[in-house]
């Protein structure tokens, strides 16, 4: 089956393997986090996307479940190099698309300083600053009413 440019979950060990390791290199090892601190203990209730260049994954993302209406989007990675081509904002509208699917009417996260621009591109609604990871890094809690 040809996989070029698809977004889905990973589904084999292999595929789960280099979705965490994105995340991992991205999200973790830039500020000296070990390996295994890009996962948290719900990763098997949640909803995970991958986007698939063949057999290479360049954008991950997870959505979780914090109430019936709330779904919460967390470690949202894009391949440095690909990023500015349009990955992420798929990787959003297939995780918005699942929540509505879930039921879910909005969607809430906690965006690093250069993420705010992106994620207020794709209709997420400043709310407030929410927390700094590591002492070092600013989160900003955003908001998207699902329609």
């Amino acid at each position: 089956m040809n996989q070029e440019n698809s977004i889905r979950t990973p589904d084999t060990e292999s595929e789960w393997k280099k979705y965490f390791d994105l995340r991992y290199r991205l999200l973790r090892k830039p500020w000296g986090k070990p390996v295994g601190s890009e996962k948290d203990k719900i990763e098997k209730e949640c909803i995970h996307a991958a986007y698939f260049n063949n057999d290479k994954i360049l954008g991950v993302c997870r959505l979780q479940k914090n109430n019936d209406q709330t779904g919460q989007v967390r470690y949202m990675a894009v391949e440095e190099n690909t990023q500015g081509q349009g990955i992420g904002k798929k990787i959003m509208n297939y995780i918005e698309d699942k929540a509505r699917q879930e039921g879910m009417s909005e969607i809430v996260l906690h965006a690093r300083d250069n993420a705010l621009r992106f994620y207020e591109s794709a209709g997420y609604v400043f709310v407030a600053k929410s927390y700094v990871l590591y002492g070092v890094i600013p989160h900003y809690k955003m908001l998207k009413k699902l329609s």
